[in-house]
């Protein structure tokens, strides 16, 4: 399959949902709701809710209540990036090739668009249920899936632990610890949600949650080697801030070279665990692939 295509088509598809649920620039209070959509409509890829909706489709057909379940990701995902960028965090001037979102509207609107889009994320679970049908008992599932992984033991637990460690000798297992929740966790998060959507079988969940771990820790590991080898036309934003601000890398510990043999081998572990899926999972293989090989 071609999975440039598949990223296109699907990509269009979240796009086209999100353009229908997120308020207009008009909409009061207008300079929030233009803030909100200036980073969620900045040309991200919006890699993890294609992986909710692969998932989906790995493990039969979901339908339409995939969509806003997988959408809902994609907020989670963009308010985790404005507030990163902010100057108590990363300070960053640029994402995707812009200016971050509070150098353009100040750091106040930029932090209550964060707020706002956290938010508005389990309303779209919430969502999946009204529009689609989706039973009650599958929709909290969601529901706690997306916090678990977003929350003080997923996403933000995670971003905690990456700030303490900056300017610390810290060893592998500590940088292991950091990324797995930083950026496995949301990744877990999208793969077993895309599977629960669509009625997965328990033997199947966890096939496809150890799928996500190990792509999980190839998507960190990728970002970690573009870090370093990347330009700024490429990432968007500046190259090597990871070593500005004093924080070891897979590169770090096993160099650029043999950080990227790491990724393979995740990516291979990864696709071994979906022989029981056949073809509907070739959309999941490809994507593997596809994080350890992108440039940015």
């Amino acid at each position: 399959m071609d999975i440039r295509q598949y990223l296109e088509r699907k990509r269009e598809e979240v796009d086209q949902y999100l353009q229908s649920v997120i308020p207009s620039a008009e909409t009061m209070p207008t300079t929030l709701h233009e803030s909100m959509r200036y980073s969620l409509f900045a040309g991200g890829k919006r890699v993890r809710p294609i992986l909710a909706i692969a998932a989906a489709e790995a493990v039969g057909h979901a339908g339409k209540a995939v969509l806003p379940v997988a959408s809902s990701l994609e907020l989670i995902h963009t308010y985790s990036l404005i507030h990163d960028d902010l100057p108590a965090m990363d300070n960053d001037d640029f994402r995707r090739g812009k200016p971050t979102n509070h150098k353009v509207y100040g750091e106040a609107m930029a932090i209550l668009a964060g707020d706002a889009l956290l938010t508005m994320a389990f309303e779209l679970c919430a969502r999946a249920n009204a529009e689609h049908s989706l039973d009650a008992a599958r929709q909290v599932q969601l529901i706690r899936e997306l916090a678990v992984g977003s929350g003080n033991l997923g996403m933000v637990g995670g971003q905690v632990l990456d700030i303490q460690a900056e300017n610390k000798d810290i060893d592998l297992a500590t940088l292991q610890s950091i990324h797995k929740h930083k950026t496995g966790m949301l990744i877990r998060a999208a793969v077993r949600m895309g599977a629960i959507t669509a009625g997965a079988m328990p033997a199947q969940l966890d096939d496809l949650t150890f799928y996500a771990e190990q792509i999980g820790l190839a998507f960190q590991i990728a970002d970690d080697v573009l870090n370093v080898t990347g330009t700024r036309e490429e990432l968007g934003k500046n190259p090597n801030t990871d070593a500005q601000r004093g924080k070891k890398t897979y590169p770090t510990f096993y160099g650029v070279e043999g950080a990227k043999q790491l990724a393979e081998e995740c990516v291979t572990r990864a696709n071994d665990r979906l022989a029981s899926f056949g073809s509907k999972a070739d959309p999941l293989r490809e994507l593997a692939r596809y994080i350890t090989s992108r440039k940015n």
